[in-house]
């Protein structure tokens, strides 16, 4: 079972570092330059990014877990799994899967990182893990709906 407690701290913890990420992201990719000793915003939003991505992560690898969906043989594969039990969109799930690419990314290739492309996931990603976390909401409602009979 998904424990709605547990899930409700994580969603809040997503959200303040999604806030994180809006207050330091710049209007345009351009501005989002590599960080100096006078600005740090780059880092803020990749750290923060990685951050609730890697929440949404672990979610989706407890979700799989709890609904007896198996052990996913990588982070990508839980979103996929989850989409097959019928608890994600296709279409978001195909967006999670690009996310959890941008946490290996992030966690493994720091150096290299293209900041236009971190600008995309910070500007259109938000949202993605937003709704994975809906989508979990709405899992542990209806798991603890009483049953009808």
């Amino acid at each position: 079972m998904l424990d709605a407690a547990v899930l409700a701290e994580r969603t809040m913890a997503v959200e303040r570092h999604l806030r994180r990420v809006a207050e330091r992201l710049p209007a345009t990719s351009s501005e989002l330059q590599p960080a100096t000793d006078a600005t740090d915003a780059s880092d803020a939003v990749i750290l923060h990014l990685w951050q609730a991505t890697q929440i949404v992560i672990d979610q989706a690898m407890r979700a799989c877990l709890a609904l007896n969906l198996g052990t996913p043989a990588n982070y990508g594969d839980a979103f996929r799994l989850l989409q097959q039990a019928g608890a994600l969109d296709g279409a978001l799930a195909d967006r999670l899967v690009r996310a959890a690419g941008f946490r290996n990314l992030v966690a493994h290739a720091y150096g290299t990182l293209d900041l236009k492309r971190v600008h995309e996931a910070a500007t259109n990603g938000p949202a993605d893990l937003r709704a994975f976390m809906g989508s979990m909401g709405r899992l542990v409602a209806q798991q603890d709906a009483p049953l009808k009979g």
